[in-house]
This record gives C-alpha cells, structure tokens and sequence, in this order.
C-alpha cells in the first residue's frame, strides 16, 4: 500500500537513494491557487542538516512540479511533484546488506519481500515523508480556504524531559527559531541539551509531538469504520519511528470518573455550540464537534546508534552491529511537519466525504 486516502488521496514512490522521492495527489478540487513556495517552505522544515541535533545529509530538497496546476491553480488533474536525490552514500550501508539491525525494518522487510534494499532502508526510510510533506502542504493551503483550519505542532517531550503547559495555553510564536521545535525556551535548551549528550554518546532518544488543530467544523468524520480520531490515529502510526496516539484525555482520561470527563454543552455568544471542557479533544463518536482537536504522538529513540549492539545476519548467524554514516540522534525536531502533513491529509478528506452526507 502507497497510497493514503479515499477522496483526497496521495501515491507516494522513490527510495532513500534512488534518484527522487515522488507523490501524486488525486482528489484536489479544481481552482485552488497553490503557493508552491509554501511547499518549499514545509519541505524546508522537514529537511536534513538543519542543526547539529539532525542528520547531517546534505539535501536541498528542491520541488519539481511535473503536472495538475496550470498558471499556479489546480486543473483537477493529478498533481504530480518529484524532488530529487543530491546527497547519496549508499556505500554508509554496505556493511548492513547482508545484516539485521535491531529495531529497523530489515528483518521484517526481508521475511515479506524475500528482498531488501540495504541503501538506508529503501522505502522504510524517513526521507519517504517528503512525499507526504508535499501532500500535506497542499491539502493545508485547501482547509484554509475552505474553513479556515490551522494545524499546528510542537515537540513536547524529549526522552524524559516533558513540557506541563495545556494545549490551549501553548503560544508557537517564534517556533521555528529554536532548533528542537519546543516553544519553551528553558525547556527547548535542556531538550538540545539532552539529544548533544545522547548524540556525543553515540546513543538517540524518543520522545513526543503534540498537535492542535483549530477551525474544524462540526460533523466531519464517520461514525463507524472511519472515525476521525482512527484515521489520524493511523495516520500518525504510519509515521516512521511513532509507536504511541493518544487524543484529547487519552490515557490520563481513565483516572477521571465520568462525572469529571465528561463535556458539558453550552451555547455561546457566537450562537454556536460549545464544550465546556475538551477531553474528547475535539471529537466525539468519530465525529468533530468543533472543538480544537488535540492529539499526541510518541516516538521512539532512533533505531540507528554508534553503539555496538547484538544482532543477526541473513544466515541467523550471531553478530555485532554498529551505525555508520549520518542519522538523526532525536527524529521528533524534524517530525514536526510530518505530524502536521498527515493531519492535513486526513482532515482534506474527511471533508470530501463530509460533503455527502445529506442533502
């Protein structure tokens, strides 16, 4: 499966060392003016070598458009991009091609393809999410016109530093400016502080990503098999690295009695109906209630480590494994726009869908 969505849909192609990373969006209605410079500008966010706590891979990431927008608006065509591959080290792998490394797709990949492609993991590499960087810059650019959705993300954890603040009292102003996407300053500067030590280790860490989404009406999402919250929800686990969603409440819900979870309805000055309280974070029976939406996902330590560790050879054969080349210490600083782009798509979608459900 390369494909994400029913309605508004991705097809994403290309390997980590192949010559580009590819999407074809379907489903884009026509006559939407699309910024290709925003896309730059998300692509950009998601890009490696930015600081000294991400790989060091050297890549532009530059955007081609190939079809689907003609003078700058979509035609209601597929649109098509590619960006292309520069900075290629596929012999940083060659000690791996015939070796399992813990905790990547290696084993997993070669059990169901019978074949694997050792150059940094083929299509189970994170530079996949180009593709999907660029879908969600577009499905974004969308939800604003139409309703005025903004989705916005941050890294609240790393490892076992956590940021306390609310979703609501978070203020991103000035976000982009610190290098591990934290919003709190003496937080974000023990956050680096941390993934330097992890990194000079030759260790990584995990951590935590969360996601508000305001603007988002009443009454997208299906009640049944497509609930809003599973499809972000499978959206996020389909993110590389992430092993953890949780919306609203989530598992710190559980401790409340539902005299205390529960989300009281008002109506409010602006004649449209409200929650008191958010811990269904903004959805209810699959469906949005027109509360911010506000989800977490967590992510585990990169798998790749300068340390030495046991493992296994395509014979079963015991071996010692250790990382070379350039990875990431600590993915959540560069999974930021990841999160974000896969909110958008699903979100595009559910309103395609939403657009049937009554006369």
């Amino acid at each position: 499966m390369n494909s994400f969505g029913q309605f508004f849909r991705i097809t994403t192609f290309g390997e980590s060392h192949g010559p580009a990373i590819g999407v074809v969006i379907d489903g884009c209605p026509a006559g939407l003016r699309v910024d290709l410079d925003f896309i730059q500008h998300e692509l950009d966010r998601r890009k490696p070598g930015q600081s000294r706590i991400t790989t060091q891979r050297s890549e532009d990431d530059r955007l081609e458009l190939l079809s689907g927008l003609l003078d700058g608006v979509s035609t209601g065509a597929p649109m098509a991009f590619i960006v292309r591959n520069a900075d290629q080290r596929p012999a940083d792998y060659n000690h791996i091609a015939q070796q399992f490394r813990p905790s990547h797709a290696d084993y997993t990949y070669s059990e169901k393809y019978g074949i694997r492609d050792h150059r940094g993991g083929g299509r189970s590499s994170a530079r996949e999410t180009i593709a999907r960087v660029i879908g969600g810059a577009v499905a974004k650019q969308l939800l604003t016109v139409l309703a005025g959705v903004k989705i916005e993300a941050w890294v609240s954890a790393v490892g076992d530093l956590s940021l306390q603040s609310a979703p609501e009292n978070i203020v991103l102003e000035g976000l982009e400016e610190e290098m591990v996407r934290c919003p709190d300053a003496a937080m974000a500067k023990a956050m680096v502080a941390s993934i330097d030590a992890a990194r000079l280790d030759g260790d990584s860490l995990g951590g935590v990503i969360s996601c508000r989404i305001r603007g988002v009406p009443a009454g997208w999402g299906e009640p049944t098999y497509g609930k809003l919250h599973a499809v972000l929800g499978a959206a996020m686990l389909g993110i590389n690295a992430v092993k953890g969603f949780e919306l609203g409440s989530g598992f710190e819900g559980t401790k409340l009695r539902g005299s205390a979870h529960n989300d009281a309805f008002y109506k409010g000055a602006d004649g449209k109906v409200h929650t008191h309280t958010n811990h269904s974070g903004g959805v209810q029976g699959g469906i949005s209630n027109g509360e911010e939406i506000y989800f977490r996902v967590a992510f585990k330590p990169t798998s790749t480590i300068m340390k030495e560790q046991e493992s296994i050879d395509h014979e079963g054969n015991a071996i010692s494994i250790k990382g070379k080349g350039r990875h990431d210490p600590c993915v959540v600083p560069r999974a930021v726009p990841i999160v974000e782009a896969m909110a958008a798509l699903v979100l595009a979608d559910a309103w395609r869908m939403s657009l049937g459900s009554r006369l």
